[in-house]
């Protein structure tokens, strides 16, 4: 079976990310699920965001009725300055606009820049139902949970308020249907409490989960420690796959050398691998596929995708899923 081909945060390579044109682009082009990650209101609504702080993709410093809303944070031990999507409204956030996140090596997708309002769980949702709707193909979703542990900590525990969305718009048990997160914990109360989904686990290149560094402080075992053979008989006792780092699946590189053939050792276990992002810039390609000084510029991206396809990966996230789709194609034809 070809591997999955899941537009990340939409179809970011063109437009800004989690923009309503960005997912609708993504299933024009033929991606067979997008990946919303969602954080929370103040008022408990799920927004799709990659980060709680907004700053850096919506236009509220330009908003001067929330000058006061800027402040630091400790967010998973990082301190972070800016706007924080729990100190505003559902209703306070509709007034921003969305941005290109990073403007200088997408240019083209900047060009959008404030033509669009941010939009919560529930509206991604009917725009999957809307394209189900007008074309017949079902996508399916990835939710990836962001900062479970912290939203918890402040009172938004996001496990609760997805399960209410997700039975509330009838997704609890729809094809397709795939969560996620870098905590276990949050996945673990979920599906116990019969959310029917697929769940994954988000494996960083370096590091400990949040969840298990409140728990258990500088003895957290660490994201390295979960790709051993005894970490993965572990995860496969509780979630159905996870999703990694592309380096990983590069055995040239120090991460993939040193875990070997992780896809083989988790399929032994029944475990879906999924793999994180598939983007063509040079500045986001290995060295050994980077062409040019031009960061911006397009590497051998065919090279490294295919690399990465060549694996037996389930899936694969990539913010231009014309591109990925083109690399699975020939891959599937070789």
């Amino acid at each position: 079976m070809s591997a999955l081909v899941i537009g990340h945060r939409g179809a970011p390579g063109y437009r800004p990310e989690h923009s309503a044109a960005s997912y609708r682009l993504a299933l024009e082009l033929g991606a067979d699920a997008v990946e919303p990650d969602i954080v929370a209101t103040r008022d408990g609504v799920l927004v799709v965001r990659h980060e709680n702080e907004i700053g850096g993709t919506t236009d509220v410093a330009q908003h001067p009725e929330f000058v006061d809303r800027r402040t630091t944070k400790t967010i998973d031990g990082s301190e972070i300055s800016g706007w924080f999507t729990e100190d505003f409204t559902w209703e306070e956030l509709q007034t921003l606009r969305v941005r290109e996140r990073i403007a200088k090596l997408r240019p083209g997708s900047a060009e959008y820049d404030g033509t669009e309002r941010m939009l919560c769980l529930a509206d991604v949702l009917e725009l999957l139902r809307e394209h189900e709707r007008t074309t017949g193909h079902h996508a399916g979703v990835v939710v990836e949970i962001k900062h479970a542990t912290y939203f918890e900590s402040i009172g938004l525990p996001l496990d609760d308020l997805l399960e209410h969305e997700l039975r509330g718009t009838g997704w609890a048990a729809a094809t397709g249907l795939v969560i996620e997160c870098f905590e276990l914990s949050v996945l673990e109360r979920l599906r116990g409490r019969g959310v029917d989904a697929r769940y994954v686990y988000l494996i960083e290149k370096s590091g400990a989960p949040a969840d298990r560094v409140v728990r258990d402080g500088t003895a957290a075992a660490t994201y390295a420690d979960d790709l051993g053979d005894a970490g993965l008989e572990t995860l496969a006792a509780v979630v159905d796959g996870i999703s990694v780092d592309k380096a990983y699946l590069l055995p040239w590189t120090t991460l993939g050398s040193g875990v070997g053939d992780l896809v083989a050792r988790a399929h032994r276990r029944d475990l879906t691998v999924y793999a994180w992002t598939l983007r063509p810039e040079n500045a986001f390609l290995n060295a050994r596929h980077r062409r040019g000084d031009d960061a911006g510029a397009f590497g051998d991206w065919q090279g490294e995708f295919d690399e990465i396809f060549s694996t037996g990966v389930d899936g694969v996230f990539a913010d231009h899923t014309d591109l990925a789709l083109r690399a699975r194609a020939v891959r599937d034809t070789a």
